[in-house]
């Protein structure tokens, strides 16, 4: 026992004499100083466009079917010509994440094969009702202001969508198999 208060007291003194000679604090200044995420962790729903502001998502559903928690809920409405909102024939008219039910296990992003949804980088989700925790389309859709292009790991509002996934997603998949 007496070699375990041993072995706190020599971590507790290892981080005291860092931080009295200035070589560096073990905590962050949460506010200020925000902690830099890995590249998979799995943060904040975000919904992605393509270049020309078309939504990704066309209303399968495969995201909600494949949530373990039933934490998505999502309602499909057709297309029209004179009301075009995603590339597909149908589009999510209501797409909805309700934030306390997810376990954020990433099984929706990887099911999408449109990769409309992503799991952003941002981590700061707490709100003051219940009832705000009901993520709806309008609040994780990428505005086309915030961007396309190359993914950069460090900035939460730039999505993974590029010009040569456009194209692969919008292309006829027949041509791609060759047949």
């Amino acid at each position: 026992m007496l070699i375990e208060f041993m072995k706190g007291f020599t971590v507790a003194g290892r981080h005291l004499v860092r931080y009295l000679t200035g070589k560096g604090s073990v905590t962050f200044e949460y506010p200020e100083v925000r902690r830099e995420q890995p590249p998979f962790f799995r943060g904040r729903h975000r919904l992605q466009r393509y270049q020309d502001g078309l939504e990704r998502c066309v209303g399968c559903a495969l995201c909600a079917a494949v949530c373990p928690s039933e934490a998505i809920y999502l309602e499909a409405r057709e297309n029209t010509p004179d009301n075009r909102v995603s590339a597909g024939e149908r589009y999510a008219e209501i797409y909805q994440i309700h934030m306390l039910r997810c376990i954020f296990c990433g099984f929706c992003e990887e099911a999408c094969p449109e990769n409309a949804i992503i799991m952003g980088p941002s981590y700061e989700l707490a709100l003051y009702k219940r009832t705000d925790f009901i993520m709806n389309k309008e609040d994780m859709l990428d505005s086309p202001e915030k961007g396309f292009g190359d993914y950069h790991e460090y900035d939460p509002y730039i999505s993974h969508v590029t010009e040569e996934s456009d194209r692969e997603a919008m292309g006829d998949p027949w041509e791609r198999t060759g047949s």
